[in-house]
């Protein structure tokens, strides 16, 4: 009797492999977990015909003697137990092969199992090696063995239906791309609330790194720190505050800090001392600026110095203001009292057509349409200005502005034809100094400075005493501006942190 052992890595397919082999009717004597995968050793069929047909002649034999021994009334319940399993093994055996069944009582005798030869045990060659034990399909495997053997009604012809391990119901791919997307904005989330807590820590240590160091400045240099202070008290930013200060010994008193700090202040502003630049030299200028700067006055200004020094007939005014109600009818007024003729432009090629028929004309003046620094118009118009030919911009600054919206002005019109600057509303201004920071920082000429609505009388040359004075005059003591104690050092170590 040849004993077969069947090796895979899970019970499902060492059943295959046994089933394949020796058929539906082999005998599975044992099933178990090994190291690698599930062992299973089975019988053929036809092994346990040739033993039943061996022990039937000496059971014959048996019977036939006359018992020696009365059998006792009540057999053991082992007794009974085993020849129930006989009788029922018998009956098996004989439907398959068509015998009779023997229904006369037949000796008892016990069990006993094959001897199993090592030598003997067929091991089929494993191609792979073996993976972990998969001890979920082994259990639901190893029932299914038992209830075979146990149901000997199974005809040898019906095949072994083994029922497929439940599977989950596959995600739709909406399902899975909404999911994918959920999971890619809690990501973006995160990511965002993280970078905004870095930031606030970031800037957190850089604030307190600079209240060390406006510290550490006050105590080493205290000339510096107060004149920074009255500078940022003035209106100056902090960057040319710093610049400054910087320039001034640590240890001078207050008079003579504030005295190198205007001359340092006066040497970077390029004011122009006289009109050689623009009236005397000539050609075109755009005047251009948010709306309500003065354009349309200082223009008129403007035409009235050029007239006084080179006659009328060598000025001509355009203006392109289309939108204003008016506009056009109050250069005309101020055209019809200089006696300079007056233009009426709509686009780039109408400006282009005019400026050639003025190319004999000493000095033309264009007045533009004033448009907030925010306005997509304004890059629209500087095209126009440019395209038109040889047009130099003077970009008007009103001097009651902050210094940050002054910014954003001259970052709004800025460009290679910027020729410079005029100050306008100079005598409503409290301070000039955010508008001599903007011209400083931006490196941009200072031409005039207005300061009132008469014509020609509130247009002049940049007086740099005056405006210095202007820009540095300290505030009261009883002022809301006024910086007492650290406050200016907060302010610093704020701007720090942005």
């Amino acid at each position: 009797m040849q004993v077969r052992r069947y090796f895979a890595k899970t019970a499902r397919e060492a059943l295959r492999s046994l089933k394949e082999e020796l058929g539906a009717d082999a005998i599975v004597l044992s099933n178990r977990a090994v190291e690698g995968g599930v062992e299973i050793l089975a019988l053929p069929a036809d092994a346990l015909n040739a033993q039943t047909r061996q022990s039937i002649p000496a059971r014959a034999a048996t019977a036939a003697r006359p018992a020696v021994a009365a059998a006792p009334a009540t057999p053991p319940a082992a007794s009974l137990a085993e020849d129930e399993f006989r009788r029922s093994l018998h009956k098996a055996r004989s439907r398959q092969t068509g015998q009779a069944i023997d229904e006369a009582p037949r000796e008892v005798r016990p069990f006993t199992p094959p001897r199993v030869d090592p030598n003997e045990v067929h091991m089929p060659a494993r191609t792979a090696p073996p993976r972990p034990v998969d001890h979920d399909l082994f259990i639901e495997a190893a029932p299914r063995v038992r209830r075979d053997e146990a149901a000997p009604t199974r005809r040898a012809d019906d095949p072994v239906r083994e029922q497929p391990p439940p599977r989950r119901p596959a995600p739709s791919p909406a399902a899975s791309g909404i999911e994918a997307e959920s999971r890619i904005r809690e990501l973006e989330s995160a990511n965002e609330r993280l970078m905004g807590e870095l930031g606030g820590i970031r800037s957190m240590i850089e604030r307190q790194l600079a209240g060390f160091a406006w510290g550490e400045v006050s105590r080493n240099a205290p000339a510096r720190t107060r004149l920074m202070a009255e500078l940022l008290e003035a209106g100056f930013s902090a960057e040319l505050a710093r610049r400054v200060a910087e320039g001034v010994d640590g240890d001078a008193d207050p008079a003579a800090a504030r005295s190198v700090a205007k001359n340092l202040i006066n040497h970077q502003l390029r004011a122009v001392a006289n009109d050689t630049d623009i009236i005397d030299r000539g050609g075109v200028y755009a005047l251009v600026g948010p709306t309500g700067v003065g354009k349309t006055t200082t223009t008129a200004k403007l035409a009235a110095r050029c007239v006084v020094r080179h006659g009328a007939d060598k000025l001509a005014l355009i203006t392109t203001d289309g939108y204003r109600i008016g506009a056009h009818e109050q250069l005309r007024i101020y055209g019809r009292i200089l006696g300079v003729p007056v233009f009426v432009v709509r686009d780039a090629a109408d400006l282009r057509q005019t400026l050639a028929e003025l190319r004999n004309k000493h000095m033309v003046l264009i007045d533009t349409v004033g448009m907030g620094q925010r306005d997509r118009m304004v890059a629209e118009q500087t095209a126009m200005l440019v395209g038109a030919g040889e047009v130099r911009r003077l970009l008007l600054l009103n001097a009651t502005t902050r210094g940050d919206t002054l910014d954003d002005v001259v970052a709004a019109y800025d460009g290679p034809d910027l020729a410079g600057c005029i100050f306008t509303k100079v005598d409503e201004a409290a301070s000039l100094a955010p508008a001599i920071d903007v011209a400083i920082r931006h490196q941009m000429d200072l031409y005039y400075v207005a300061n009132g609505q008469r014509v020609p009388e509130d247009l002049h040359l940049p007086n740099r005493t005056y405006l210095l004075h202007r820009a540095l005059k300290e505030q009261g003591q009883g002022s809301a501006w006024k910086l007492r104690g650290d406050e200016a050092g907060m302010l610093m170590t704020h701007g720090a942190g942005v």
